[in-house]
């Protein structure tokens, strides 16, 4: 930063003006300095990125295609852009700037973020969702992650123009929808999950209603009947949350045709299962599992998590007959893998079992849940 744009930015925060043309202007009289109309407005931008938002990210936080923004140090900033983790041309001018970004973004969020609580983990007004570390934490200094919420919704076709998701696939999961089966995606960190939910939403009938329950507006599903709850944290005294499990049991008092959970990944986990047993068909959601193979042991331990048993958990998971629909993320491509189906064993507890593949290639194999499927949904997607 310049020495006139340093001295400007300080004059602006000692009178507390906005930061608007007219005040940049003027604080630059004040300093002796004088710019044309152009020089004013981009020192105007700047410095609102510098004050009020993001500042060297600003730029990066308005690409289209952006979905995270790493802060690592002052030198080292990464983008996923959709096809992997890459360094962007971006810089702090020091530590402390990347820790006065962290508090500032903090402080939109309406969290308190410094020596005491060296911590965050909040939701921006703009949806992107923030974590960030202070030190002693992080011993290297200040560390920044942002999740950008997506800005368009992607559809079906478009998912299968991009590779996501094959022809065969794409029939596939157009009969999942149709048939009013539930489902849920599974998936790790960043490979789709919301996404794809999003677009399959968007094919359900418009004379459905769908209730989303969230806790960011991260699904943005083409449809004319959708009515969007979202969580509030607590405030700085630690009062007034409203957790997703809330949310869920206020859902199914609205009338939902389709219930539909964000990512469960707590105590909702019980709500969500005590809907899908209780005649809310093709109700849907996302959940954290590094396999489709893993997902009942993930419910379980969410669901017991929440005081429920081991059996009670198998017994409610076993009734909701969810097709679990799973995403991978290969050489930074998002693709879909596998749908598989739950059955239980002599002894109660539920399995994923494999019904259809879909390898990198574009291949597609059958495994012996594949004809539990074409009784469920039909065998047209078989014709693909």
């Amino acid at each position: 930063m310049s020495p006139l744009v340093e001295a400007v930015r300080n004059r602006l925060v000692a009178s507390g003006a906005p930061v608007s043309p007219a005040n940049v202007a003027a604080a630059l009289r004040a300093e002796g300095g004088l710019l044309g109309d152009t020089e004013v407005l981009s020192m105007t931008r700047r410095l609102a990125a510098d004050l009020s938002g993001a500042g060297p990210l600003e730029e990066l936080m308005s690409s289209s295609g952006v979905t995270d923004i790493l802060v690592n140090g002052p030198d080292e900033v990464w983008v996923d852009d959709g096809g992997g983790l890459r360094r962007a041309g971006v810089r702090f001018e020091s530590a402390d700037a990347v820790r006065r970004l962290a508090q500032r973004l903090a402080a939109q969020a309406g969290r308190r973020l410094d020596a005491a609580v060296p911590y965050v983990d909040a939701r921006l007004p703009s949806g992107a969702r923030l974590h960030a570390v202070l030190p002693p934490v992080s011993p290297a200094g200040a560390c920044v992650s942002l999740r950008l919420p997506p800005r368009r919704v992607f559809s079906l076709e478009r998912l299968t123009e991009h590779g996501t998701v094959t022809g065969r696939g794409a029939a596939l999961l157009r009969a999942l929808v149709a048939s009013r089966a539930a489902f849920l995606v599974s998936g790790g960190t960043g490979t789709g999950k919301t996404t794809l939910l999003s677009s399959l939403l968007s094919l359900v009938d418009p004379g459905e209603r769908l209730v989303l329950a969230e806790d960011s507006p991260e699904l943005r599903p083409d449809h004319p009947h959708v009515v969007r709850l979202q969580t509030r944290p607590a405030n700085i005294e630690g009062s007034g949350e409203v957790s997703l499990e809330v949310l869920v049991r206020q859902a199914l008092r609205m009338r939902p045709d389709r219930l539909v959970v964000g990512e469960a990944r707590g105590p909702e986990i019980v709500s969500l299962l005590g809907a899908l047993n209780t005649g809310h068909e093709g109700g849907a959601g996302t959940l954290h599992a590094n396999g489709a193979g893993d997902v009942p042991a993930r419910v379980e331990a969410l669901g017991c998590g929440a005081g429920l048993d081991r059996a009670a958990v198998h017994s409610q998971l076993a009734a909701t007959r969810v097709m679990v629909v799973h995403l991978v993320r290969d050489a930074g491509t998002r693709r879909l893998a596998e749908l598989r189906v739950l059955r239980r064993d002599p002894a109660g507890l539920v399995h994923a079992v494999p019904a259809v593949s879909f390898g990198r290639d574009g291949s597609c194999r059958e495994h012996p849940g594949a004809e539990e499927v074409a009784a469920r949904l039909g065998d047209g997607w078989r014709q693909r």
